[in-house]
């Protein structure tokens, strides 16, 4: 353990230490006790283990204007430390009441951006989170030591930030967490041929860095990662060259960079999708971003021309590395938590990006800008309510039109321009929400019409499927399902339209539904709905950040309360991305009932066999294992419980009157 991090744990100790009798005693909202720690003690004592981590340090003058206040909350005790205007800073918290810090939070503009956690309770941080405007990396710490051995998530664009400061600090340990590890390439499931280029070059790419890294001179001490450079993502589909699943994968990537105020793009290769993380497959190709040398693996294509280096290029390089280093400074602005500045980037960014498109002569680059520039306009309508980007994407279609563009293209743009404008409609404080659904109906519709062999029109279907459905016509949900499920069999969307054709059209049927349970304690963690025989099943499908959900829960104790004797049995199925957050919401609350998780949210297994589109789902299903209601609410539980037992009571004390008349005679 470095001086700086025995420093930290030594003042966390002390930390711990100070605040356990106030934590013991629950002093929730009351002033701090003698043994409390001072403002100054929790703002400048303890820091972060991690050092690239964005946080507000306020100064001297500051600090004297804070406040720290004890908090007591679901069953986590710990502190809390406001500046003058209200803001929290920091966040010390004992979850799970042993009186001992087991998180530390830190706080940037009012948002939480990363953590510090002691996740097996034994006094020192094994794990280190990003959050909020600062990414989404976290990483493991198996040996304690202060330093990351694993990443449980980070971002593509985290990844190449990574690889940048591994080359400027020549850090092989810090580039080798990046990189595929054995067992995940076997879980790609790709072809034997593909797997074993891969598998070639891991071993290399893990004992040359250190040399790449010292011979190389794009990346220096005084170089900072600024952006990330790439097309959008692919899928290599499954049944390619023998793979067994489906593999995202982004190709041709490249780090965008400053160094004493030069932009330059430096070449990272392919990155593959791991669950929550995305992994190098190799080691980084610095020359190609400059040469133009194909980098592609999967796809195997030429990198984008970056600087005017050969005759072939074309006449106007230099116009368009300008618009990709104007694209770089202004997605710098994109983490403002300010409304009219989000708007105004968003708005900055779609003007580039345009000019981009028109600059540009490639079908594939002209395909990439303008998918680039639909997406960029979208988002500034769901950050910002923009009506100007609302507009522009109206006026985009038009011009794609006018302009005979491929098909595939005019349909990408269309589709984010109805649903553009959807979004701004239901804003309105005097929105008519039925005229608002039906314009959506109709406008999706219009737009699958005008576009039906479009590839990228599946994403309209899903959303028209998912509105019917809303509208409670399950018999035109189900038709596009079906066809969803035909012309798109190959797509994860096919998978999710099975799932929902069944869904609507279950009642009758037996319903299998198997997973881990969350808590991992009972039945060695499996469960299988078969085992529930007998009984009848209320299945509620939720995550932590749908909060509907969480108010069904408090119906849902109520009715397994009043029913469990006649033999009512909760099933939950949470369908968050990470596991921690399910389980920490599951022990924090005390469900008193199973509940099952797999990997993958809304896109996993759990949630694509049934077709899951809206959260919370409902399914009732009776002591047969057939199901009886498959789009119930919290408010119509209590009357089609009341009527199933009713039901069941009465039939049993016939059979019982009868049993009895035949022991009499």
């Amino acid at each position: 353990m470095t001086r700086e991090n025995r420093r930290i744990s030594a003042a966390r100790k002390w930390l711990r230490t100070a605040v356990a009798g106030c934590l013991a005693a629950g002093a929730a909202a009351t002033p701090i006790l003698a043994k409390s720690p001072t403002v100054q003690d929790a703002l400048n004592a303890i820091q972060p283990i991690q050092s690239d981590v964005a946080f507000d340090r306020p100064d001297k003058e500051q600090i004297a204007k804070c406040v720290l206040e004890s908090i007591n909350e679901g069953g986590v005790t710990g502190y809390v430390v406001r500046n003058e205007a209200g803001q929290v800073l920091r966040r010390f918290l004992d979850t799970n009441k042993d009186t001992k810090l087991d998180i530390w939070c830190y706080y940037r503009d009012g948002i939480e951006t990363y953590r510090d956690i002691d996740s097996n309770f034994n006094g020192r941080t094994d794990e280190y989170r990003w959050l909020g405007t600062a990414g989404i990396r976290w990483g493991i710490d198996d040996n304690e030591d202060g330093k990351i051995d694993r990443w449980r998530a980070i971002s593509a664009e985290e990844v190449t930030a990574e690889v940048i400061a591994a080359l400027r600090q020549r850090d092989s340990e810090r580039f080798q967490r990046l990189l595929i590890t054995d067992e995940e390439l076997k879980d790609l499931g790709l072809g034997e041929q593909r797997f074993q280029e891969l598998a070639e070059k891991l071993p290399i790419a893990r004992s040359a860095f250190h040399e790449l890294a010292g011979k190389q001179k794009l990346v220096t001490a005084k170089t900072e990662w600024t952006n990330f450079g790439a097309t959008l993502p692919g899928v290599v589909p499954s049944g390619s060259d023998g793979s067994t699943r489906d593999v995202i994968v982004y190709e041709n990537v490249s780090a965008m960079t400053e160094t004493d105020g030069k932009s330059q793009p430096v070449s990272i290769g392919t990155l593959v999708q791991v669950d929550a993380t995305w992994r190098l497959i190799d080691l980084p190709p610095l020359d190609t971003a400059l040469a133009g040398a194909p980098t592609g693996h999967f796809f195997a294509q030429a990198a984008p021309r970056t600087e005017a280096a050969t005759n072939n290029e074309p006449s106007n390089a230099a116009e368009i590395q300008k618009l990709v280093d104007q694209l770089a400074a202004l997605d710098k602005n994109l983490a403002s938590t300010d409304p009219d500045e989000i708007a105004e980037a968003y708005q900055k960014r779609a003007d580039v990006l345009e000019k981009l498109y028109d600059a540009s002569t490639g079908d594939d680059d002209r395909g990439n800008w303008l998918r680039q520039l639909a997406d960029s306009l979208s988002a500034a309508v769901q950050s910002a309510q923009s009506l100007e980007s609302v507009e522009q994407l109206g006026a985009l279609v038009t011009k794609l039109k006018e302009a005979k563009a491929a098909d595939d293209q005019i349909a990408y743009v269309a589709f984010r321009s109805v649903m553009a404008e959807h979004e701004l409609a239901i804003q309105d404080e005097k929105a008519d929400f039925n005229k608002i659904q039906a314009a959506l109906e109709e406008n999706l519709a219009k737009v699958i019409a005008d576009h039906p062999k479009a590839t990228s029109i599946v994403e309209a279907m899903m959303q028209l499927a998912n509105v019917y459905e809303f509208g409670g016509k399950d018999q035109e949900a189900a038709t596009v399902y079906r066809q969803i499920k035909t012309d798109y069999a190959n797509s994860d969307f096919a998978k999710r339209a099975a799932g929902a054709v069944f869904r609507l059209e279950c009642v009758g049927k037996s319903m299998a539904l198997k997973g881990r349970i969350l808590d991992g304690k009972s039945n060695n963690g499996a469960f299988e709905l078969t085992q529930l025989k007998g009984k009848t099943v209320l299945i509620h499908y939720w995550a932590t950040w749908c909060e509907r959900c969480k108010e069904d829960m408090t119906k849902l104790r109520e009715l397994q309360a009043k029913y469990a004797k006649q033999g009512l049995v909760l099933v939950g199925v949470n369908l968050d991305a990470e596991i921690e957050k399910a389980g920490r919401f599951v022990q924090v609350n005390k469900l008193p009932w199973t509940q099952l998780f797999e990997t993958g949210g809304m896109d996993g297994r759990l949630a694509l066999e049934m077709g899951i589109v809206n959260l919370p789902t409902m399914i009732l299903v009776d002591k047969d294992g057939k199901v009886i209601a498959n789009e119930m609410h919290a408010v119509q539980l209590e009357s089609e419980l009341a009527k199933q037992f009713k039901e069941s009571t009465g039939s049993a004390r016939k059979a019982s009157v009868k049993s009895d008349k035949k022991s009499t005679n």
